[in-house]
């Protein structure tokens, strides 16, 4: 067996366990490439492969092209994180909050103002209407500016109208010419137009619920594009990579000093027990001793994985064209590979015996605007969640924490005042108490 046979077998299972279609997988060590190469098929009907040059799309990785631009125009001495979104942003408001000038740059990029997931609004697709939603609707607030950390797309988009409002350009036009020409990923685009004239580009699939793959469009996605729009490959991906362990040079020039853009991924708010989001990207600390900056994402017909090891040098990017499956788990056998892991190594939460009465309190529907949602029951006495119509088991790592036992993942619970938890969240997003059942 071959070097990487073992991380090619654990692929190869997972892709059939989880039915993804295609993926493809690169990784470099200090501007070297590694390792690369496509699994599966990128399109069915046609039987054609998967190669290292398909182009998906990418979702939620995107979200690091913008905050960086924002890292980039602050170096410039154009705007500050710390500024107030209304110097940018006059009209921004919302409705929970009394004094929008408390909401900073800062909060936008760390998904930290205060706001729940809210119904998207995909047919608007200019940022000015989006912040006439966010202002006029009656949106759910947690708390206040920084107090907790929750996804929201909708508060994250409006980084992408003000790099319109300080450099005067199309939000895409601006991040094509200052990221990705300058960085040559020649085959990463904005355009759905410019996708449709590629060649190898992926079909996205959704999977059937009793097995099996449905074919879906690209999804149109207004002003999301800001934080989700960009489609790309692996290849393209690395070199992004290469920027964030190379100290902010790639190809030869120099984008954003190292000191500016290492601020990215310093911790902004604790999201697990060694794990913090900064401007979009997560980092945990003392991953065996390392490092992992990392950022995924997930749209119809895509679930994708970027992220590098700074103390190695190491960047590796996962895309499939299946959505919702762990593409992270690829990623992480990626990382293991060269950290000379095993595949399926996995840092365990602890266990922690709780009561029956502290079990109890975890039970319930918890939903967002967004279309979130999930059930935590108890089934002879063990706590349960729902997700999708499905099962699955969990157990508690402390008196706050339960912990969905297949993939390690934790879900940090929330009480403001009673014995039932408020919220938890999920993932990267809070969802808050609908029912006691």
């Amino acid at each position: 067996m071959d070097q990487w046979g073992r991380f090619e077998e654990y692929v190869g299972r997972l892709m059939e366990q989880e039915q993804i279609a295609g993926a493809a997988v690169a990784v470099s060590r200090h501007g070297e490439l590694l390792y690369e190469k496509g699994f599966g098929l990128r399109d069915l009907e046609t039987k054609e492969p998967v190669s290292p040059d398909t182009v998906f799309g990418i979702a939620s990785i995107t979200k690091s092209f913008t905050a960086l631009a924002i890292m980039q125009l602050e170096e410039a001495g154009v705007l500050s994180v710390d500024d107030p979104v209304t110097d940018y942003l006059p009209e921004f408001s919302l409705a929970a909050l009394q004094d929008p000038s408390r909401v900073r740059i800062r909060h936008l990029l760390s998904h930290t103002t205060g706001l729940a997931p809210i119904f998207r609004r995909e047919e608007l697709c200019k940022l000015n209407d989006h912040l006439s939603y966010v202002a006029e609707e009656e949106h759910l607030c947690l708390g206040e500016p920084g107090e907790y950390f929750s996804y929201c797309n909708d508060t994250f988009l409006l980084l992408g109208l003000i790099v319109e409002r300080v450099t005067g350009k199309l939000f895409r036009r601006h991040m094509t010419s200052e990221l990705l020409d300058r960085l040559e990923m020649n085959r990463s685009t904005f355009s759905l137009e410019e996708v449709a004239r590629l060649s190898d580009v992926s079909v996205p699939y959704v999977k059937k619920a009793g097995g099996g793959w449905e074919k879906v469009a690209w999804p149109v996605l207004g002003n999301y594009e800001v934080g989700g729009g960009i489609r790309s490959n692996v290849r393209d991906l690395l070199t992004y990579g290469e920027l964030y362990v190379n100290g902010g040079s790639c190809r030869g020039s120099r984008l954003v000093r190292p000191e500016t853009l290492a601020r990215m991924w310093q911790p902004v708010h604790q999201i697990g027990r060694k794990t913090s989001y900064g401007y979009a990207l997560t980092t945990t600390r003392d991953y065996v001793g390392r490092t992992l900056v990392e950022h995924g994402g997930g749209q119809p017909g895509v679930s994708s994985h970027f992220g590098f090891v700074p103390e190695e040098g190491l960047v590796a990017v996962v895309l499939t064209n299946v959505a919702n499956v762990p593409v992270r788990n690829i990623w992480l056998a990626a990382i293991h590979q060269v950290l000379g892991l095993p595949p399926e190594h996995r840092e365990k939460e602890p266990r922690y015996p709780a009561t029956s009465e502290e079990l109890s309190r975890f039970v319930g529907t918890y939903t967002s605007a967004e279309g979130g949602h999930l059930r935590i029951y108890l089934e002879e006495g063990a706590p349960v969640a729902e997700i999708e119509g499905q099962p699955v088991s969990l157990r508690a790592s402390d008196p706050r924490t339960l912990v969905m036992e297949p993939m390690e993942l934790p879900l940090p619970f929330f009480w403001k005042t009673g014995e039932k938890a408020w919220a938890v969240r999920f993932g990267s997003r809070m969802l808050t108490r609908a029912s006691e059942k």
